[in-house]
């Protein structure tokens, strides 16, 4: 028998399109033919794999990666990865990347004219808990310009993948920050049609998960599908 059940489909207007004219470069990737769905063959049904043997437990503390910390505000990420039903999803692997303080990714092709942080790669992993709970320590984002209109800045933003037990199921999504002013002229942000969607990229500032006098907590859940789904990158 297979495990396989329907799932509710997302709501209209709650997921980005492929062609966003505001966001440039959507233009020249996104499909000007019909999809074509391709069945799925046991390689990608199979493997390969992600376990706990994979990820240890220091590859969730960006803080710690290097001979000292890095500079900026320091904070707690955490939440939980949900199913349409609100079931916990466990044993998922979840990675994440970001800018530094000054908004600048440790990467060649970035060349925005600010300063790297040679104790910040601004890369981690962490698995889910029995409960779907994950959690990261990490430096508050920087925002930063990136020319796709003028004077563009992206809001301050983490990017989370989640990997199911295979390549192929891998969805990305991005985290903003609330009260973030940069948010109503971000046509990535602004991709997704539906105003509720949008906010449930937003995540919640969160008193209870802070450390006191070390380091703030932001609240993040992620729906995987169904009506209530966070927004995914196609």
């Amino acid at each position: 028998m297979s495990d396989q059940r329907p799932y509710r489909l997302p709501a209209a207007g709650s997921q980005p399109a492929y062609l966003t004219p505001a966001y440039g470069s959507t233009v020249k990737r996104s499909p000007s033919q019909p999809l074509i769905l391709l069945p799925q063959s046991l390689s990608e049904l199979t493997g390969p794999v992600f376990g706990h043997e994979r990820v240890v437990a220091g590859d969730a503390d960006l803080t710690r990666q290097h001979s000292a910390e890095p500079l900026g505000e320091r904070i707690i990420v955490t939440g939980r990865v949900l199913d349409e039903d609100g079931v916990a999803v466990t044993n998922t692997l979840i990675e994440l990347w970001q800018a530094n303080a000054a908004g600048r990714y440790q990467h060649k092709h970035d060349q925005h004219d600010a300063p790297l942080d040679p104790n910040f790669t601004g890369t981690g992993r962490t698995m889910t808990d029995d409960q779907g709970h994950y959690r990261f320590l990490t430096v508050k984002p920087g925002a930063y310009p990136w020319r796709n209109h003028p004077n563009a800045w992206r809001p301050a933003h983490i990017h989370f993948s989640l990997f199911g037990q295979a390549f192929a199921t891998r969805l990305v999504t991005q985290m903003y920050f609330p009260g973030d002013p940069l948010l109503s002229f971000d046509p990535i942000y602004n991709s997704v049609p539906d105003e509720a969607a949008r906010k449930r990229m937003i995540s919640h500032f969160a008193l209870e998960l802070t450390e006191p006098e070390y380091a703030l907590a932001y609240r993040f859940d992620i729906v995987l599908r169904g009506r209530q789904a966070t927004p995914l990158e196609n």
